[in-house]
């Protein structure tokens, strides 16, 4: 996705980090955490780190990501017919250790499913990893009837914000914000 906007990372690091929500935490507030905790986890002094985090959310329950057909059975029953919220947080830590962070807050209605539907979604295996059980990028396509808000921010990554981040930290010559390491070089 970032090749998109004409950015072609060094490396791409998975973030091995616990992705349980904490006891009552709600949606945007665990997207936010989960996105700052992903960026900490591989962020080094020096170097652009950008991280991010979906969450699929109906009022204030979180839908984790599927890892079997039963769980994305489950999500796809309880979001058809129904609106909710696809919630990507976005952390960009600067080579000085600076901190910025977005949020994209994208309300999606799915038309009402028939267990076919249901089925057939589940043979293809795009569920597989995904949070609420679907991806907007293939055939649950078809179940959009409405969505506004930021189709890459369901897909995953905000592009608008995540262009806003990285141009905010060229404009701010990685000044810093909210400094991660206590003796980080000024880069200027």
């Amino acid at each position: 996705m970032l090749a998109q906007i004409g950015v072609v990372p060094d490396q791409v690091i998975p973030a091995e980090i616990g992705e349980t929500p904490r006891k009552g935490e709600l949606p945007r507030p665990y997207a936010e955490r989960l996105a700052r905790e992903k960026a900490l986890s591989v962020a080094a002094p020096g170097c652009l780190t950008l991280a991010a985090d979906t969450v699929v959310a109906v009022g204030r329950r979180i839908l984790g990501k599927a890892s079997s057909a039963e769980q994305a059975r489950a999500c796809l029953s309880l979001l058809s017919g129904r609106r909710h919220h696809v919630l990507t947080a976005i952390t960009l830590i600067a080579p000085n250790g600076s901190a910025s962070h977005r949020i994209s807050d994208t309300s999606v209605i799915f038309a009402r499913l028939t267990d076919k539907d249901i089925t057939e979604y589940i043979e293809t295996n795009e569920w597989e990893g995904k949070a609420g059980g679907y991806a907007i990028q293939g055939r649950a396509a078809a179940f959009v009837r409405a969505i506004s808000g930021s189709y890459s921010g369901v897909v995953g990554l905000p592009l608008y914000e995540t262009t806003q981040l990285l141009k905010g930290n060229k404009a701010r010559g990685s000044a810093p914000r909210t400094p991660l390491w206590p003796e980080a070089p000024d880069p200027r």
